[in-house]
């Protein structure tokens, strides 16, 4: 198989004097089922269309493959999804046919038009469509953000069973199900790996406890050498001193002695060097993983939230119930179901949004709420001026956002320009630094790096806050939920 081979690439978007990548060297097969992993901003996106050839960079990337991007831009989504299946793709209909059904969408969705596909069945169809293009290589991205539970895992099987992309995504489910490979965007590094996230996930805390331990010894040698150092310069010293008044021969056997202590400082300092210079080596590439803390209040009342035969309904449908829900204290609910099920609907009411529903929903008098909602679109201004406008404590919001890995430098930008992790990342911090007897977040990890899921996940586990949430992340909810609310 081709190779797709990246020589010493350097990159910085202009205007800025910060390296995204610096000399980077390494080489990828593509017949391989490559996962893309690393930290939010550490850039991923960057590196995909850097493949497309979008900007100027020094060094060389060489590959035999032409290369197409999910997600796909639609120009005319009125067209039927045939029709814009086929403007890309040249496969006859039963190969569509047969591509969808491997995706559990219908086969008339091919004569509907593709506007009126959900996102979800969007997602799908495309996929389908660029699979199907012969000699090309897939670089798709975050494909997940529009599938729920079960279309993420319909799609990761159906990734399996195909060879020759890259795949950004931050669910370790989905990335477990369909790649042979990983590669990570580290601190200081970037590499390549055989196997899935979990193996990956599994070698980096080997190494990273190999490193803290190695590093640990070399700090207790080092701090020995000098001590045998100072020691041995004492020595020396007081025997230099002892050669005044001396007789002659006494002179030059403490000379030679005096020497000899020199020399065994000399050889101390050098090992001592050494020893340093190896530790310098160590921890460049290992993840901040800074413990996020939460302090929930506590209600006088058992059950915070409760619902009686509640049912959404629009108009003459019933979207779903009718529900009996009870949230006690410490509980953690997750309401999952598939896109359209009434999900977000639930949290709205709950939130107060006029709602069409029958039956009831209740909560604690004097119930304080955090919420997280799922858009990000209404934030702007810095995240200073966020958090004034939120009335939070400034310093515990920046805080937070350094713990979750979020560059200083963002802190003076305007918050529209913020990538989709990094708006994610600004509502998580707004809520964490909020106390409250219940948090409801409407799926809070959309483009949130795995490595800040996991500082959530440590966070609820000490915490347990009282909680209702909506999330796809098959492995965070069988994580975090205590109770599962299936609609």
């Amino acid at each position: 198989m081709s190779q797709i081979r990246v020589n010493d690439l350097t990159f910085h978007y202009e205007g800025s004097y910060d390296n995204i990548f610096e000399h980077t060297s390494f080489s990828i097969d593509t017949s391989w089922k490559l996962g893309f992993v690393g930290r939010n901003g550490r850039g991923k996106t960057t590196f995909l269309k850097l493949l497309l050839g979008q900007y100027d960079y020094e060094g060389a990337i060489s590959a035999s493959v032409a290369f197409d991007y999910f997600p796909f831009p639609v120009e005319d989504d009125s067209l039927t999804t045939e029709a814009v299946f086929t403007s890309i793709s040249d496969a006859p209909r039963w190969r569509l046919e047969k591509e969808l059904n491997l995706l559990d969408v219908a086969p008339d969705a091919l004569d509907r038009a593709f506007s009126t596909l959900s996102p979800g069945e969007q997602t799908k169809v495309l996929l389908a469509a660029l699979f199907s293009r012969p000699g090309h290589f897939l670089l798709i991205d975050e494909p997940t953000n529009h599938l729920d539970m079960e279309g993420r895992e319909v799609v990761s099987q159906y990734l399996n069973g195909k060879q020759g992309f890259i795949l950004v995504s931050h669910d370790r489910a989905f990335l477990d199900g369909c790649v042979d490979h990983i590669l990570s965007i580290n601190r200081a590094s970037i590499e390549v790996q055989k196997g899935n996230f979990s193996s990956w996930e599994e070698n980096r805390r080997r190494q990273d406890s190999f490193e803290l331990a190695e590093n640990e010894r070399l700090a207790r040698e080092i701090s020995d050498l000098r001590l045998a150092a100072r020691r041995t310069a004492e020595w020396s010293d007081r025997v230099e001193r002892s050669k005044i008044g001396e007789h002659a021969l006494d002179r030059g056997f403490i000379g030679a002695k005096s020497a000899r202590m020199m020399k065994r400082a000399k050889a101390t300092e050098r090992r001592q060097d050494n020893a340093a210079r190896e530790k310098e080596k160590l921890l460049k590439d290992l993840e901040r993983n800074d413990t996020l803390k939460i302090t929930p209040l506590r209600h006088h009342a058992d059950i915070l939230v409760e619902a009686l035969d509640l049912a959404i309904v629009y108009g003459e449908r019933t979207v779903c119930g009718p529900l009996n829900i009870a949230i006690r204290q410490g509980e953690r609910a997750a309401l999952s179901g598939r896109n359209g099920s009434g999900k977000s609907s639930i949290v709205k009411l709950l939130m107060g949004e006029a709602i069409p529903h029958t039956g009831t929903l209740r909560t604690a008098s004097g119930l304080v709420v955090s919420y997280m909602p799922q858009d990000t679109s209404f934030l702007s201004g810095t995240v200073l001026d966020y958090a004034h406008a939120c009335g939070l404590d400034e310093t515990l919001f920046l805080t937070i956002l350094r713990k979750l890995d979020f560059p200083r430098v963002q802190f003076e930008k305007d918050m529209r320009d913020f990538s989709g992790g990094q708006k994610k990342k600004a509502l998580l911090a707004k809520t964490l630094s909020e106390r409250a007897h219940l948090y409801v977040w409407d799926e809070p990890l959309n483009f949130v790096d795995v490595l800040s899921r996991m500082q959530i996940r440590d966070l609820l586990l000490a915490a347990k806050p009282t909680m209702l949430f909506v999330e796809h992340d098959k492995t965070f909810v069988s994580e975090i939920a205590t109770q599962w609310v299936r609609l």
